[in-house]
């Protein structure tokens, strides 16, 4: 792979600048592609954008940027990627957009790039050298190369980095149906789904759900990594979308009233384990049991209400513990002796238990503490 270091002006890089938003941005007389498959969106707050202008006005320098050549165009003339700076990149063609620049507060005064400066001072930030590695190699020692320049910027997320390897027409239609600002997976899930869009945690939370469905049924133990791999030239990410689809369905089937407790549970690993649990529940008597659960004060996690009902298992709900007064005086009370097997143990070697499950209605109350050695309290749990 071969690299070199290039001088290019402010002037040369807003040439031919044109923001599609979400379907691309170009720049650079129209022959760099400001945001390749594998690039995030523009996240960068005002105040980072406004600080690479004032870095600009200053004359100091900005950090080194990085593109790849990907191709020629119709004159011959190298065709390029952006492989890191976007934000920076996006910053400086967005100020001196002559539509659509914005205005920041500099030297005491709001100003952009056609208000408030003079020519000189616009030939200042025009004439400008940004320093950028230019890289010709083969894909793969681009995405690598990808990779470890990104390690020293704004971290990518981890679905970022899978989007840079597995690019193709099945991650263009997962973006467009995961990934975009209004896309349909935000618009049938954002109640369900925690996570922002151009981060791409929708996305990778389909592809969790979807990954954790495949391994289930076919006894695989694939990755996110295996199954875009495997998609990676499928025409559409159709597949994902019905399942992903199907997922919010059952969920808004099996619990019609929405409380926002619901955004934060896993509800693509509940379905795949438990969809026909509930099928003979009455939905109005699971809402009753529901808002029971989330007024005891023995539940310390609201969220874990929907697994319990769904698996039946107590873990969800993380139960209140017993405090160690609780403890201390129920093995006082006790004399130390296993209310189960009658032997006399030190207080380490005990556990406290509810004498009436909190299943069956026991609270975690000192009067309905009682101390077993570790041995008995295991056992009686597996029963």
């Amino acid at each position: 792979m071969e690299i070199k270091l290039h001088e290019i002006l402010i002037r040369d890089l807003i040439d031919g600048y044109i923001d599609n938003a979400e379907n691309g941005v170009v720049a650079y007389h129209g022959r760099l592609n400001v945001r390749p498959p594998f690039q995030r969106e523009f996240i960068y707050k005002d105040a980072q954008r406004d600080e690479v202008i004032r870095t600009i006005r200053k004359n100091f320098p900005l950090n080194v940027m990085y593109w790849s050549v990907s191709g020629r165009n119709e004159k011959g003339e190298n065709k390029y990627e952006l492989l890191d700076g976007q934000q920076r990149t996006l910053s400086i063609c967005q100020f001196c957009d002559p539509q659509k620049g914005f205005t920041m507060k500099m030297d005491g005064h709001i100003r952009g790039f056609w208000v408030g400066f003079t020519d000189d001072e616009r030939d200042q930030i025009l004439n400008y050298k940004l320093n950028v590695y230019v890289c010709d190699g083969t894909e793969r020692e681009k995405l690598d190369w990808f990779k470890i320049i990104n390690i020293a910027g704004e971290e990518l997320t981890p679905q970022e980095l899978r989007n840079a390897i597995y690019t193709g027409p099945w991650l263009a239609d997962a973006k467009r149906k995961f990934s975009k600002t209004g896309c349909v997976a935000y618009r049938k899930g954002e109640r369900y789904v925690k996570g922002v869009l151009n981060r791409q945690d929708y996305l990778e939370t389909a592809l969790k759900w979807i990954v954790d469905k495949e391994n289930m049924t076919s006894e695989k133990n694939i990755t996110i990594e295996d199954y875009m791999a495997s998609h990676q030239n499928d025409l559409n990410a159709n597949d994902l979308w019905r399942y992903f689809s199907g997922v919010i369905d059952w969920v808004e089937t099996v619990f019609p009233k929405y409380r926002p407790i619901m955004k934060n549970v896993g509800w693509g690993m509940l379905f795949n384990r438990y969809e026909h649990n509930l099928d003979d529940r009455d939905t109005s008597d699971l809402e009753e049991e529901i808002s029971k659960l989330i007024k005891d004060d023995d539940v310390c996690n609201n969220t874990g209400i929907y697994a319990y009902l769904l698996s039946g298992e107590e873990k969800h709900l993380e139960i209140r513990a017993f405090s160690q007064t609780m403890k201390e005086a129920a093995y006082e009370k006790q004399k130390g002796i296993c209310k189960i097997c009658g032997k006399h143990f030190e207080i380490e070697d005990m556990e406290a238990d509810h004498i009436i499950p909190w299943s069956k209605g026991g609270k975690t109350s000192a009067d309905n503490c009682q101390m077993l050695c570790k041995k008995c309290n295991r056992e009686k749990s597996d029963m």
